[in-house]
């Protein structure tokens, strides 16, 4: 029985086919097939939109990353692609999920149990703006990280690293281009970044929970296993933040 029916943009003709064949396995009809986005684009013009697109990202002429604002903002997107580079800039655009290739039916199984209990998506017009959003090292090249991605920040070995939540299965770090947390500070002034010990640099909104340790300091969880100390002076304004 369908349960679900997609659409695939991929320029690939063998990973179209085997996402196709695993799709197939796992109930859901694939709707249609394109190797570009202009293609899929006038589809959208003659036929219902489908529960879910499965877009490649790097692809010639628009990328799966400039395709996303043409498509339906109520459509569920989910970014299939080689490179997990792009995975920060993907969720900055709200897709709803990130597979990478050569995808594995466990893991195209768990994003198609995800989808089902998301919210419909309501994806923004543009972009994120411009400052909110910071660079970070990625190989050769940079991507840009949206602070309310951000856990939180640290120094270690003369350079300063962006904690980030991507999606539900990651929490990764990556190095930006500051050197001292207090440049960052400076950057994100009115953004709710407390210095919660010298070398840790915490986004307050982040916190999920908090717990207390001996002598009365705090700990505060940032992401699944993550937890982070908080100094002795700074746990009672970090209590009086969480309401504790």
């Amino acid at each position: 029985m369908v349960f679900m029916k997609a659409l695939i943009i991929d320029d690939e003709p063998l990973a179209r086919q085997r996402l196709r064949r695993l799709l197939n396995e796992l109930d859901v009809e694939v709707v249609g097939e394109f190797a570009d986005g202009p293609d899929a684009l006038a589809w959208f013009k003659e036929h219902n939109e489908p529960d879910v697109c499965f877009l490649d990202i790097q692809m010639p002429g628009a990328s799966g990353l400039e395709i996303i604002a043409e498509l339906p903002h109520t459509l569920n997107v989910v970014f299939v692609t080689a490179f997990d580079q792009h995975a920060v800039n993907a969720f900055d655009l709200e897709a709803s999920d990130y597979l990478l290739k050569p995808v594995s039916k466990d893991r195209l199984a768990r994003c198609l149990d995800r989808l089902q209990t998301l919210p419909p998506p309501k994806r923004k017009e543009q972009a994120l703006s411009i400052g909110s959003r910071y660079p970070v090292k990625v190989g050769n090249g940079y991507v840009f990280i949206d602070l309310k991605r951000t856990t939180h920040f640290e120094v270690e070995e003369e350079s300063v690293w962006a904690w980030v939540q991507l999606g539900p299965d990651g929490h990764q770090r990556f190095r930006t281009l500051w050197d001292t947390l207090a440049q960052v500070e400076t950057r994100f002034i009115h953004e709710g970044l407390i210095r919660i010990q010298r070398h840790l640099l915490l986004r307050t909104q982040a916190i999920l929970g908090a717990r207390t340790l001996e002598g009365g300091r705090l700990s505060v969880r940032v992401a699944e296993g993550v937890e982070l100390e908080v100094s002795r002076s700074v746990t009672p304004q970090i209590k009086e933040i969480c309401g504790l």
